[in-house]
């Protein structure tokens, strides 16, 4: 007989062992997988004769997910080609107890008529999480939102360096190569001393002749 199912959104995991589906839900994906039941058929060896091994433990199906029931039926029927009636009729009921149990776990909702998951129903309005968001998580994230938005503004007009920046290099008075940053010439070895005007008290280099300030000649 065609399978109806609840909903399209479903894998049949079924093997000739026996039978397993998951449903999921439609707003998450997430799923729901039903307790496995095995088969009397495949228990007792009743199978027919050059069945390939087609239903492998990890096999699976997509139940017909965005295609129609009338498509996912024909899927079906051509997974299943090839068991035997009894192992079908096996297939048809446990399906049956699999919505049943499944339909335990989602919500329909009224609005957009949406299979969904407990994480996503507002039991409160009845309705699923987009047909009615959930007032206290929306105000959570706006309130997260806008405190972002403040440390954020706030630390763009914060200024965090108040120091110099000088990129003045010491030039050496005797090599005239960048002399670093110690007392002698790194190339050259010349002593990088400042001579002290007696006059003026102005630093001047140790080859000046004259002070830079006063004009006052140095020793």
């Amino acid at each position: 007989m065609a399978l109806q199912p609840f909903t399209d959104n479903y894998e049949d995991n079924s093997t000739e062992a026996g039978f397993q589906f998951t449903f999921y839900c439609d707003i998450c994906r997430e799923g729901y997988k039903t307790k496995f039941i095995e088969s009397s058929t495949y228990k007792k060896g009743r199978f027919l004769r050059g069945i390939s091994g087609a239903f492998g433990a990890a096999s699976s199906m997509l139940g017909g997910l965005g295609r129609g029931l009338e498509r996912g039926a024909d899927i079906l029927s051509e997974r299943f080609h090839g068991m035997s009636p009894d192992w079908q009729r096996e297939h048809d009921q446990a399906f049956e107890l699999a919505q049943n149990e499944a339909k335990g776990h989602f919500h329909r909702c009224p609005r957009c008529r949406k299979w969904v998951c407990e994480n996503d129903w507002n039991e409160q309005d009845g309705l699923c999480v987009e047909c009615a968001p959930r007032q206290n998580v929306e105000i959570a994230a706006a309130r997260a939102k806008r405190i972002t938005e403040e440390i954020e503004e706030a630390a763009s007009q914060s200024k965090l360096f108040t120091g110099k920046i000088e990129s003045k290099q010491t030039i050496c008075p005797r090599c005239g190569k960048p002399s670093g940053e110690g007392k002698f010439c790194n190339n050259c070895g010349a002593s990088l001393k400042l001579n002290v005007c007696p006059r003026c008290g102005a630093e001047n280099s140790a080859q000046s002749r004259f002070c830079g300030e006063c004009g006052n000649r140095l020793q």
